[in-house]
């Protein structure tokens, strides 16, 4: 999987790096981003050519994530003070393109903290027993918001860092300490990402999506392990308890109050608006 985490990354370097793209006075980036929704406190920027509906969609993701009993309060008020004090930001794109075209013209002061999803890969009907679904790429990328912007940021155990917990169980999980993906993982790896643009702390971004997201039951529908197996195996609850002891533990230890309650965009605890600049 080619996530949307990395691209985005390469993309600020790229912008960062190449003076060709970049001008001497930005203009402000709500001139690109013409929608919006705010979830307690953090907010979701959307190109004119979101659709409302994927913004909404992503805004009750995210919700359910931060307040995953939905009474209508953080469930986790230091991870959410962090995300807060950061400007955590998701910025929603038509698709990749129009990203990538946006970030390439340096027109634009983008925030710092922030997290890419796509209308195009953001599929609002979640049916697990679909044969012919496509994978919600919102699970995944506004939980590496939360995750990195967050927990990671908080949690020394959880830090994207080596000797950390989180990366002492990622380095068994790939069959040893790698800082860059290696040209072949050992055998006994059940998490092999290969994408040679992704470090050490991005790895850790992703380990913690897979292991989270594979014990609220996200992966685990026809066909997903076809889809994901050459990059994680462990798509289960069942195989993430046999197989991966340590990073079960940390992902259901109550001193991080992490989701136990999958996000199906179904969310009661408060209602959305959806602003539109002219």
């Amino acid at each position: 999987m080619n996530s949307k985490f990395l691209k985005f990354v390469f993309l600020i370097a790229l912008i960062l790096f190449n003076p060709s793209c970049q001008k001497e006075n930005p203009q402000d980036h709500s001139k690109l981003f013409l929608k919006s929704v705010t979830v307690f406190g953090l907010d979701i920027l959307a190109t004119n050519s979101t659709a409302d509906e994927k913004i909404i969609h992503a805004a009750k993701i995210m919700a359910q994530y931060l307040d995953n009993d939905e009474d209508g309060v953080v469930d986790n008020k230091l991870v959410h003070d962090m995300l807060v004090s950061r400007k955590a930001t998701l910025l929603m794109f038509n698709n990749e393109n129009e990203a990538e075209s946006a970030w390439r013209s340096g027109k634009y002061d983008f925030p710092e903290n922030a997290q890419a999803l796509f209308d195009d890969e953001t599929i609002p009907l979640f049916d697990n027993n679909s044969t012919n679904r496509r994978f919600d790429a919102t699970l995944e990328e506004v939980l590496h918001l939360i995750t990195h912007e967050g927990f990671s940021q908080v949690y020394d155990e959880l830090r994207e860092v080596k000797g950390s917990l989180i990366a002492n169980a990622m380095d068994i999980a790939r069959g040893g300490y790698f800082l860059n993906p290696p040209s072949r993982y050992p055998s006994n790896a059940w998490y092999s990402y290969d994408d040679i643009t992704c470090s050490y702390d991005c790895m850790i971004v992703e380990y913690f999506y897979w292991a989270l997201t594979s014990i609220l039951g996200a992966q685990d529908y026809p066909g997903r392990l076809d889809e994901i197996g050459h990059e994680w195996k462990l798509n289960t609850l069942d195989k993430i308890k046999s197989g991966d002891i340590l990073i079960y533990s940390l992902m259901t230890n109550s001193k991080f109050n992490l989701p136990k309650i999958l996000p199906d965009s179904n969310y009661n605890g408060i209602n959305f608006e959806l602003k539109l600049k002219k």
